[in-house]
């Protein structure tokens, strides 16, 4: 038997209505969300034209991008008055403690590592931070110590180089020199110091102005002023041993200024030349025979070796003069002889100049010291039976 299924009326009718009414219910919804928008996006744009409005009455300008427009930047342009205004950026900039000054990388090559190179590493960061760059608030230090070895200068030079670095500090006539010919193809100055000679190392001309980028402070003995002060402490001397090492120009120099000198106060000076520490040893023993007192230089070579001279300057019975604090600190008798610590700080000032923009390298003459102080050390002196002159500095290990 065939099954049929009969809809009710009122089935069909309910069935019909979910299909008919359903599009229109829709239709309707959409209409009134679409107004709603509207109604959002036009109360949007009103507020947008208010605050338009109230900028432009307020007259301030905010930095642009180009200017760096980030929260700290806007602060150091209202501090700074009308800075922001005329779209320059503090961004790069430190905080009141430096005022306006840059962060900057300065490096410092020291040839060998002795009290006296020490003390002008010391001075010149004491100089750097009087000028306003202090270490650790918008300066940043690299020091490499090349241990009185050429090719390692060359080495640490080229690395500052590659750092780009925006100075160097370069610590006695090699490093200065080694210095100068890595930067000739950039733009970094290059500031030395512990130079005895600029003119005869080739870094400056004989009116003292710099051969390229690259100016200092020169360390020169007061050679007459030693002589003299031997004399009185030696009065029957005839012989005053040097000892330098080839390598160094300003040591040769140092050497040709004190023969000229010598005659003056009766002296004969008898040199002998190292090429190498290894060589210091031999050269002292053979040197001691030939004079009455040794007078040890700024040479770095020796200097480095200064123990071994003094050691065997003792058992020979021959004093050593020096020629700056820290050699008699060791155990010279006396030098006339300059600080150190200064010289180191006014090439720390020089370079500050130079960082700001306040002058260039290149257009800085080498400065000079003209006064030297006397410092003796007592105990030294009375191994010897020597009796040092008056107004000394008494300087103790």
């Amino acid at each position: 038997m065939a099954t049929r299924i009969i809809f009710a009326p009122s089935r069909r009718k309910l069935l019909l209505g979910a299909f008919c009414v359903g599009p229109l219910a829709y239709t309707n919804e959409r209409r009134k969300h679409m107004k709603r928008t509207n109604k959002i996006a036009a109360l949007g744009l009103a507020l947008t034209l208010m605050v338009s409005a109230l900028t432009a009455c307020g007259g301030n300008k905010q930095p642009s991008a180009a200017s760096g427009g980030t929260e700290s930047t806007a602060k150091s342009s209202a501090s700074s008055g009308n800075q922001a205004a005329s779209g320059s950026s503090d961004s790069t900039k430190l905080g009141s403690q430096t005022g306006s000054i840059d962060k900057v990388t300065v490096a410092i090559g020291q040839f060998a590592e002795h009290g006296s190179l020490d003390n002008c590493r010391e001075g010149f960061i004491k100089g750097l931070a009087d000028g306003g760059y202090k270490e650790g608030e918008n300066l940043e230090i690299i020091y490499e110590n090349a241990s009185a070895d050429s090719g390692m200068a060359a080495q640490i030079a080229n690395n500052f180089v590659a750092k780009k670095v925006n100075l160097i500090c370069a610590i006695t006539t090699p490093m200065a020199q080694i210095s100068y010919s890595t930067t000739k193809d950039t733009d970094i100055p290059v500031i030395y110091t512990a130079i005895t000679n600029p003119v005869a190392a080739e870094l400056a001309k004989e009116d003292g102005t710099p051969v390229g980028n690259i100016t200092g402070t020169s360390d020169k003995l007061p050679i007459k002023k030693q002589l003299e002060m031997i004399r009185k402490v030696m009065p029957d001397a005839k012989n005053i041993g040097i000892l330098y090492c080839t390598s160094e120009v300003n040591s040769e120099m140092s050497v040709k200024e004190y023969k000229e000198a010598a005659k003056e106060f009766g002296f004969e000076i008898i040199e002998q030349a190292v090429t190498s520490p290894s060589d210091v040893p031999l050269a002292t023993d053979n040197i001691l025979t030939k004079v009455d007192c040794l007078n040890n230089i700024t040479d770095n070579t020796v200097v480095n070796s200064l123990d071994i001279v003094l050691d065997k300057a003792k058992k020979a019975g021959k004093p050593v003069f020096g020629s700056e604090i820290e050699q008699v600190k060791k155990g010279c008798v006396a030098s006339v002889g300059l600080d150190y610590v200064l010289v180191g700080e006014e090439t720390g000032k020089m370079a500050a100049k130079v960082l700001k923009g306040e002058a260039k390298a290149s257009e800085m003459k080498f400065i000079t010291f003209e006064e030297a102080d006397l410092y003796g050390n007592e105990e030294a002196a009375k191994a010897y039976g020597l009796t040092l002159p008056e107004g000394y500095k008494e300087v103790s290990k």
